[in-house]
């Protein structure tokens, strides 16, 4: 969590106070926990538990990949696909360089049988 200063928008560090230091917010008691700017005299008594909780919206894999039209312009090869029970000999693919620039890429199938998709480094 990064709260900012209201006055000059710079970041807020936590820290406590001196003892019985006053200003606009009046006295703090020795050791009480506060937010303060450390560019101007901006500072806030935390007298309270504060916490704060944000959902973070999860990416789906295949929006980092391209998404739905990832397979709309991919080439075609021979590949035997990973499914039981298809006998599909062709894969559409493509490639991805998702690891360092030292290891190779990483190839993406989808059968043109039965859709199955793997994948091969």
């Amino acid at each position: 969590m990064l709260l900012f200063c209201p006055c000059c928008s710079n970041s807020l560090t936590i820290s406590r106070s001196s003892a019985n230091t006053a200003d606009a917010l009046g006295p703090y008691p020795a050791g009480q926990n506060r937010l303060e700017c450390r560019t101007c005299p901006y500072q806030f008594l935390i007298d309270k538990k504060y916490y704060e909780r944000k959902e973070m919206k999860r990416k789906e894999v295949e929006d980092v990949l391209g998404g739905k039209e990832a397979w709309g312009n991919v080439d075609k090869t021979d590949a035997q696909c990973t499914r039981e029970g298809c006998d599909g000999g062709q894969a559409f693919f493509y490639q991805v360089q998702i690891r360092s620039a030292d290891e190779p890429m990483t190839t993406f199938y989808k059968c043109t049988t039965c859709a199955q998709k793997w994948r091969a480094n």
